[in-house]
């Protein structure tokens, strides 16, 4: 038997969308509207490049030499971005998820993250896609079931297929993270560059991202209107950041909503956005698409 990279592939459906989650990651792999691809991807026998549509946990962005202190402690993570000498995206690459329900409209999957080299805590997530008439929702429900504190951060990393040169895109950040230009690693926040505000709709054409936004208040939005459709991501407000990415091809967008922003595990601008969850304790968040 032959497996995909990516595992059992999840298919669900309802009116004029259609989803592929993975079992590798519970990896968004594909979102479609009217039979059209709305998202910039990989196929079902190829392995994910840059981080397409995983889940970012128990941290997204990058965590400094891979190294944090929490409660005491010294930590020192793999080093998963070698050129920046970064632990980049968290735990979950190459991780098998389980099935708790698979339903014509929704796959919910479900993983623990253990004690391991760099990480001390016991997490269980589940994390529901459902697809309906608006769209597609992303749940996430993250739980300590250990006996120790745990720091914690979640993002996603989906990429909207675009047609950059003629894009026309509205993001709602006033803020953006100033960072080092080597290693992308945060300085300051401050308020969004003129190069970044979008908050009036214009062509993004030759603009270039890489870069942690914030600044919003509450739930937020963000429009992307190309290849003859409409897309809006959204998120809730547990979720203020938004990681924003111009593919190197000029062929995609992506848009990473996030809990806290980059090296948020370590002392600097982005820590008090970093979640700790005490014994028993949760957090939820939830985004999504919709497209017209």
């Amino acid at each position: 038997m032959t497996l995909n990279p990516t595992g059992t592939q999840f298919t669900i459906t309802h009116g004029r969308f259609a989803a592929v989650v993975t079992e590798v990651g519970a990896t968004l792999r594909s979102l479609t509207f009217d039979g059209q691809e709305v998202l910039w991807t990989f196929a079902e026998n190829e392995a994910p490049s840059g981080s397409m549509g995983r889940q970012l946990l128990p941290w997204p962005n990058r965590i400094r030499d891979g190294r944090y202190t929490f409660d005491g402690e010294s930590y020192q993570l793999p080093i998963t971005e070698v050129p920046r000498t970064t632990a980049l995206h968290g735990l979950n690459d190459g991780v098998a998820w389980q099935l708790v329900s698979h339903t014509a409209d929704e796959v919910i999957l479900t993983s623990r993250y253990y004690p391991q080299r760099g990480w001390n805590a016991v997490l269980e997530a589940t994390i529901g896609h459902r697809v309906g008439n608006d769209g597609l929702t992303v749940s996430v429900e993250v739980t300590n079931v250990g006996a120790t504190r745990a720091p914690y951060g979640y993002g996603a990393h989906p990429y909207l297929a675009a047609d950059l040169a003629t894009a026309e895109l509205t993001l709602p950040f006033a803020q953006e993270l100033l960072v080092d230009p080597e290693r992308l690693l945060p300085i300051s926040i401050a308020e969004v560059t003129a190069e970044h505000d979008f908050r009036e709709t214009r062509v993004i054409g030759d603009t270039e991202f890489d870069t942690a936004l914030t600044g919003v208040d509450g739930a937020w939005e963000l429009t992307l209107t190309t290849l003859g459709r409409t897309v809006t991501l959204w998120a809730d407000e547990t979720l203020p950041w938004g990681q924003v990415f111009t593919q190197p091809q000029r062929k995609a967008l992506a848009v990473e909503p996030m809990t806290c922003g980059p090296d948020a595990f370590n002392e600097g601008p982005t820590h008090e956005g970093l979640i700790v969850l005490e014994p028993g304790a949760s957090s939820r968040s939830v985004w999504g698409f919709r497209v017209s």
